[in-house]
């Protein structure tokens, strides 16, 4: 089957929409508003929507991998936008080197799990 697809866009769930949107936007994605409960969060041709919606199982087992270019470059800027700092709940995880390659993670202010890897 070809599916000629051209974009995933997963749907996350936010506890307090109003603090995972600025930090969405802190994080570098540029925010296209969709209504009072939902927006589209891009960066270049990736995009994900964030619903003004909670249900802890979901978040709680929600995992987004992004892959980057640069892993440790990435982790250096992450580190300097101190977010964790900024917003309650949000872990920032050094590097860890895999067989595949490398990634670090950050826990967002609702607790979905994001994996930024770069493959070897």
């Amino acid at each position: 089957m070809n599916h000629n697809a051209k974009s995933i866009r997963p749907f996350i769930g936010a506890k307090n929409f109003e603090i995972s949107r600025a930090f969405y936007r802190d994080l570098g994605f540029e925010e296209v508003t969709l209504g009072d409960s939902m927006s589209v969060f891009e960066s270049g041709n990736m995009a994900f929507y964030l619903q003004n919606a909670y249900v802890k199982d979901w978040i709680d087992n929600t995992m987004i991998f992004m892959e980057v270019d640069d892993v440790d470059r990435f982790y250096n800027e992450l580190l300097e936008l101190d977010l964790q700092n900024k917003y309650e709940n949000v872990r920032l995880i050094p590097i860890k080197n895999e067989d595949w390659g490398k990634e670090c993670f950050l826990h967002d202010p609702s607790g979905i799990l994001w994996h930024f890897g770069e493959f070897k």
